[in-house]
């Protein structure tokens, strides 16, 4: 079983940096893409950032010019860079995974744990 952390959340004030880390591990797989979702109270859960294998990215209209996400290709950890942040980013952000799981020779997804993201002064 693929397992996710996520790690780097918390308080910060509006205007502020944060650096969302999420390392996967477990049996063997190979990753297709990976993201980073948020849900806030009483919404939808939403894609923030995505990206590929091959490093294409994609993000929410939202976030853009903001967020950033990159993926350590030896380590598949996978970074959201949150600069200036607002009070609507407030939420719990999880991070998500699409991979091959090479012992069984299919694809499937996992999800983590999630982690609080709280702007606010």
């Amino acid at each position: 079983q693929v397992q996710l952390v996520e790690s780097g959340g918390g308080l910060v004030q509006p205007g502020g940096p944060l650096r969302l880390s999420c390392g996967p591990s477990g049996s063997l797989f190979s990753i297709i893409a990976m993201g980073w979702y948020r849900q806030a109270p009483g919404k939808q859960r939403e894609l923030v950032a995505s990206i590929t294998r091959g490093g294409s990215t994609n993000y929410a209209d939202s976030v853009k010019g903001r967020f950033t996400i990159s993926r350590d290709s030896a380590k598949n950890v996978v970074h959201l860079q949150m600069n200036s942040l607002r009070p609507e980013d407030t939420a719990v952000y999880y991070c998500h995974a699409d991979f091959l799981d090479l012992g069984r020779d299919v694809v499937d997804d996992c999800w983590g744990q999630g982690t609080q993201v709280t702007v606010s002064s």
